[in-house]
């Protein structure tokens, strides 16, 4: 497993179009990705899943792929949300 912590960084937090901008790149993963929060996880292909994390501005979060050939993957949600999603 890898993982990356990041922060929130944008104004409305992870709301619904945020979580589906990350459910669209992890679809694109081979194994799993997780979002976790506060000892919490989500499934980051589950729109859903994600918002259950409750994570405003400013939350920090980790990024955890179970595969290493997902590490692109990771990478990208990484970059993502330290632009504040393009928001």
């Amino acid at each position: 497993m890898l993982s990356k912590t990041v922060v929130i960084v944008n104004e409305l937090g992870l709301h619904a179009r945020c979580a589906a901008r990350i459910a669209e790149i992890a679809a694109q993963a081979k194994s799993k990705v997780w979002l976790i929060r506060d000892g919490e996880q989500a499934d980051a292909a589950s729109i859903l899943d994600m918002l259950m994390l409750f994570c405003p501005k400013d939350s920090q979060i980790a990024v955890r792929v179970d595969d290493p050939r997902d590490v692109h993957v990771m990478d990208a949600i990484v970059k993502l949300i330290e632009q504040g999603f393009g928001e």
